[in-house]
């Protein structure tokens, strides 16, 4: 156990501070370890912040240079091992994608020299450890601990690469900010419901979403649909929705730094994903007084909402069975009512206080 008379040190190493779920998280614990008197480095691979986080920040993303070559790469390999070493952290934990197996060994085995800990946010556990069990196990098995994020993805990494050094803490949530900065004024003056998240990919799977919306009886019910997020993909979506003809209900407004306004007047969101980790929206949704609706894709959902208590459960992928649930929330007023009522106390359990004592416990931090 760590004595509290000893200044603790911990290193969060992240991609960047912006956009993600897992950086959501790691800036969300900056600020919850600090306050218990921690000292905090929080180490980016990308120069892209705009989460609020506490400690030092180290930016590696500005030591790049516009070739990012071989040379370079090994520059900032190097600074962050004389940076560790010098800083002596007492633990450092790594929120990063880990899809290179020979760079991610290196920096298992060679660059980290301390107890190290790997969360794991998606149940792709591909894009964070390699997919031979053999080589998972070498690079992982002695570490301190994993982290998965929901019972699910423990499971898989379990049955998969026979690692006994896997813990599942979920995902943390702000109740309290995220309910001060819902409260912002909110520009949009329609009925509308929402859904959050990035167009790079189909992962979100917004074309669904939209399918099932245009089927609804949202539309002529004069409710709206408001998507926020960017990316590629949304010129596609775009062109979907006026293939659908329902253009002037579906409201693109980009990426929010404050969604948390959007969400709060919502009547629900909605979660149309291929497959997630734990989505935060989620539970940001419900910290916001707005019930969910989503596919009961792998994994997360199901460990978040309960059925017809604080949002509706929809068999995975069936669009159908999500324009259902959609047309349901808006005729049976009593079960909207009571999933909207039950929302805010049914993320008690997330919050950044029960989860960030979950995180001091794992790492024996007696404070």
């Amino acid at each position: 156990m760590i004595l509290p008379n000893k200044k603790i040190k911990i290193a969060l190493i992240g991609y960047r501070l912006s956009h993600g779920g897992a950086e959501r998280v790691m800036a969300s614990l900056s600020h919850f370890f600090e306050k218990q008197g921690i000292e905090i480095h929080n180490i980016i691979v990308v120069d892209e912040v705009s989460y609020s986080y506490s400690g030092k920040l180290v930016n590696l993303g500005k030591m790049k240079n516009t070739s990012n070559g071989l040379f370079n790469k090994w520059t900032r390999l190097m600074f962050l091992k004389k940076y560790l070493v010098e800083n002596n952290f007492d633990f450092i934990i790594d929120f990063r994608f880990r899809i290179k197996p020979i760079q991610e060994f290196l920096i298992a085995k060679w660059l980290y020299k301390t107890k190290s800990i790997f969360t794991v946010h998606s149940y792709l556990i591909d894009h964070y450890m390699p997919n031979w069990s053999f080589l998972t196990r070498l690079m992982y098995a002695d570490c301190y601990k994993m982290v998965s994020i929901t019972d699910e993805s423990k499971a898989l990494i379990e049955n998969k690469h026979h690692l006994n050094n896997v813990i599942r803490i979920y995902n943390p949530i702000d109740i309290e900010s995220t309910r001060e900065k819902s409260e912002e004024a909110n520009e949009l003056a329609y009925d509308y419901i929402i859904g959050v998240g990035q167009m790079e990919t189909n992962m979100k799977q917004f074309d669904k979403l939209i399918e099932a919306y245009s089927q609804s009886i949202l539309p002529k019910s004069n409710i709206h649909l408001v998507l926020l997020g960017d990316g590629e993909r949304k010129l596609i979506l775009q062109k979907l929705v006026r293939d659908k003809k329902v253009d002037d209900k579906v409201h693109f407004l980009g990426y929010q730094n404050n969604p948390f306004k959007y969400l709060k007047k919502a009547k629900f969101f909605v979660l149309s994903s291929l497959n997630e980790g734990l989505p935060n929206v989620i539970l940001e949704a419900l910290a916001c007084e707005t019930p969910v609706i989503a596919f009961d894709c792998l994994s997360g959902p199901n460990e978040m909402i309960q059925h017809k208590e604080n949002g509706l459960l929809v068999e995975n992928q069936n669009v159908e069975k999500l324009t259902e649930a959609m047309n349901l929330f808006v005729e049976d007023g009593n079960l909207y009512r009571y999933c909207k009522q039950n929302a805010p106390q049914s993320v008690q359990s997330f919050s950044i206080s029960f989860i960030g004592k979950q995180w001091l416990d794992l790492m024996k931090i007696s404070l």
